[in-house]
């Protein structure tokens, strides 16, 4: 893993921040993505819609790799770069593998659920096909103040 918490790529993790509180408005897990393109323009942006949605593989990640398939016309995202508020969970990362995402920039570890750092690791793999270069830790204090408010609510 490579440790990166630049300033210069906040701006992509605010926005991923923006569509987090988005769904938490919506009564959704605090989870929102973005994912630029080769040229570093935005090709899609999501936060988690499983209960909109009723579907479990509506977490922010799918979302925004499904629109930027389209949006591309392939279902291969080489050179694309994905911000996300929590590390995603295993299907996340097993999605963020096959399509060949380049970089993937997280807030938060995610101890409970995660699929990268944490729990099944699927970027160690030796059936991973692909792994992204990883910049966990982007605006981290932010994404945990987001998520602990969001279950500390749920709990009262």
């Amino acid at each position: 893993m490579n440790s990166f918490t630049s300033s210069g790529f906040t701006n992509f993790m605010k926005m991923a921040i923006e569509q987090a509180k988005i769904a938490q408005s919506a009564g959704e897990v605090p989870v929102g993505a973005v994912l630029l393109g080769p040229a570093g323009d935005v090709l899609a942006k999501s936060g988690n819609r499983t209960r909109e949605l009723k579907d479990p593989s509506a977490h922010a990640e799918v979302l925004v790799i499904r629109e930027a398939c389209q949006v591309l016309g392939n279902e291969r995202l080489i050179g694309c770069d994905l911000y996300v508020t929590l590390e995603p969970c295993a299907m996340c990362a097993a999605l963020i593998s096959a399509s060949r995402i380049r970089r993937l920039y997280y807030g938060a570890s995610d101890i409970k659920s995660g699929g990268v750092e944490q729990g099944a690791r699927i970027f160690s793999h030796s059936q991973t096909h692909h792994r992204p270069e990883i910049y966990p830790g982007i605006c981290e204090e932010e994404v945990v103040g987001l998520m602990s408010s969001f279950f500390g609510d749920l709990r009262h």
